[in-house]
């Protein structure tokens, strides 16, 4: 009993970090300055590309609700390179 109780502790712990994390994202458009070869091109994405979209994912939703970003992160180009990345396209 006593050990479960620990493991159901440990992932309480880390799920609020995680979510503590996740929280502590400074949403900026200017974060994915990095992507945008990318996402006007059909060039892959690169290291710093995929790291920032997995850091801003988070914002994606809120980009997307602003009408001077959303062709931009809505664009089929965008949709593809957050796949390469291994980043889920947000469901908002």
């Amino acid at each position: 009993m006593k050990a479960s109780q620990i493991a159901i502790c440990t992932f309480l712990m880390l799920l609020l970090i995680e979510v503590q994390v996740s929280m502590a994202v400074t949403c900026s458009p200017l974060q994915l300055s990095s992507c945008v070869s990318a996402i006007t091109s059909s060039t892959p994405p690169s290291n710093l590309c995929c790291s920032k979209i997995k850091e801003q994912r988070p914002c994606l939703c809120q980009y997307l609700k602003n009408p001077n970003l959303r062709k931009f992160v809505n664009s089929p180009n965008a949709k593809k390179v957050a796949s390469t990345c291994g980043t889920p396209y947000p469901k908002c």
